[in-house]
């Protein structure tokens, strides 16, 4: 018996015809599906995959007005490095956690970090800032810091890095998407088409 016919019913059954045809249109969704969710994107380390979820808009643009963009993209602090096989599983794992909570609209208004990306973005902050947390010289800055800057998260101290003060979706409405995802046409009257086309 070969695989055909294990996976597919006999080649006279009806069934054989709405099995294939099911495949079809299971296979077309999927499709559509990865097209329509970019879901290629996520895969780089643009900043812009990040706002195909309305949602995140306005942490993107306070990403973008920090002095992090010009260092560091949202992968440098919120995906592992230690390895590439590690930095792929973590960004399935929480986008396949994201996607099923923007899709069933279940998203708080001010979004947390859980555990596991907690310690990843402590991580990564002292990947960067290793020479701030390692070096004696930085001691005397803050009272009992030595201590402090190893056994807390950085942004217990560091609130507003790289995101600013203002957090929440309601903010959603003041902030303007990065990437146009209503675009409209310029309707331009033909007579001043043809006096701009002249200049």
């Amino acid at each position: 018996m070969d695989i055909q016919n294990k996976l597919l019913p006999n080649k006279k059954s009806r069934w054989r015809t709405i099995a294939v045809f099911f495949i079809a249109i299971i296979t077309g969704l999927g499709l559509f599906m990865t097209k329509e969710a970019e879901l290629v994107s996520y895969m780089s380390d643009d900043p812009l995959a990040c706002v195909n979820c309305h949602v995140m808009t306005p942490v993107y643009n306070s990403w973008m007005h920090s002095s992090h963009r010009e260092w560091a993209s949202c992968n440098d602090c919120h995906v592992p490095h230690n390895n590439i096989f590690n930095k792929y599983y973590f960004k399935a794992k929480d986008g396949l956690f994201h996607a099923s909570v923007f899709t069933l609209r279940a998203e708080p208004e001010v979004m947390f970090m859980r555990a596991a990306s907690q310690e990843v973005v402590q991580n990564n902050c002292i990947r960067c800032h290793v020479q701030q947390v390692t070096q004696v010289k930085y001691d005397g800055y803050i009272e009992d810091h030595a201590k402090n800057r190893t056994e807390r998260q950085c942004w217990s101290c560091h609130q507003e890095v790289p995101h600013g003060t203002v957090h929440g979706i309601s903010t959603i409405k003041s902030n303007i998407a990065p990437i146009p995802t209503d675009k409209e046409e310029a309707v331009i009257p033909s007579w001043l088409e043809k006096e701009m086309e002249t200049k």
